[in-house]
């Protein structure tokens, strides 16, 4: 059974670039429901852009928490 959470994400290019310095692992976010997640960034890559990180996610887990897919919803 899939699980899914939604977030907001506000990340300034500074706080991004510390993703491609190697500094920063992972990033913890709290979900719509109030529960924390704690995500790699490097799924956050594909998402910045020269203002940083903005806008909703949808985070989809499997079984085991395996990750299935994240996509910003608008």
């Amino acid at each position: 059974m899939h699980q899914v959470y939604h977030f907001s994400m506000h990340m300034t290019v500074e706080q991004c670039q510390a993703f491609y310095a190697g500094a920063i692992k992972y990033v913890v976010v709290t979900c719509d429901d109030g529960r924390t997640i704690q995500l790699p960034v490097e799924r956050l890559r594909p998402y910045v852009t020269q203002v940083g990180i903005r806008g909703r996610f949808r985070l989809t887990l499997g079984p085991n928490n395996k990750f299935i897919s994240l996509e910003k919803t608008h």
